[in-house]
């Protein structure tokens, strides 16, 4: 047995001497009467006899807890990075630009309808008579055959529906103003047609070319 254990035994041990005691002093005083006397001595001996009372045992403080956890690994700083590396080269490429997107197609109107066949077939205007009559060497002008000039003068007239000349055009020049002059004259003079005919058979403007050859008549 440990020696606190003992000392903790005697300690009851004592205790329980004492309360025997006193019960002996207790029961002798009411036999004999002497209650006070007896309640006077049982508080001397209580005060005299001091019982304290027994404290646990302090325990030990419990040991430090075991740190298990292993120490963090050494690591080495990362070597130096280098930044003396050649800058990419950038390359230029010309590209040609898109092409336009093909234009989108137009609807074509439909053609127009074909016009009605003419009933009779159109005619122009024709002459009436021999054209070489509509100038004659007497209608030579002076001056020219004076200077002795000669010239073709081309001309082109218009015929209306009553068989008329209405308007000459010179459509190739001899060279001579008088001679051009002397053929429109002449012609709006002499002229006779035949008016042109539209596809109903009905009479219709037209037109005439043909032209004049001025030459000095030989005696």
């Amino acid at each position: 047995m440990a020696y606190v254990d003992q000392q903790m035994s005697g300690n009851k041990i004592t205790a329980l001497i004492i309360v025997a005691i006193l019960h002996v002093v207790i029961g002798y005083a009411l036999v004999s009467g002497l209650a006070s006397e007896a309640y006077t001595k049982v508080k001397e001996i209580t005060a005299a006899v001091k019982i304290e009372e027994e404290k646990p045992p302090e325990e030990p403080p419990p040991p430090p807890p075991k740190n298990d956890t292993p120490p963090p690994p050494v690591v080495a700083p990362p070597p130096p990075i280098s930044f003396n590396a050649p800058a990419p080269q950038v390359q230029t490429v010309n590209e040609a630009p898109p092409l336009p997107p093909p234009p989108s197609p137009v609807a074509l109107p439909p053609p127009p309808a074909a016009p009605p066949a003419p009933r009779f077939q159109p005619k122009g205007a024709a002459p009436k008579g021999n054209p070489g009559n509509w100038a004659t060497s007497n209608d030579y002008p002076s001056r020219a055959l004076r200077e002795e000039r000669e010239g073709t003068t081309g001309f082109r007239v218009t015929v209306g529906p009553d068989g008329k000349v209405t308007d000459c055009q010179i459509t190739r020049s001899s060279g001579s103003p008088d001679l051009d002059e002397a053929t429109c004259a002449n012609v709006r003079r002499r002229a006779r047609f035949t008016p042109a005919s539209d596809g109903d058979g009905n009479p219709a403007s037209g037109s005439y070319s043909n032209s004049i050859r001025w030459v000095i008549p030989k005696d």
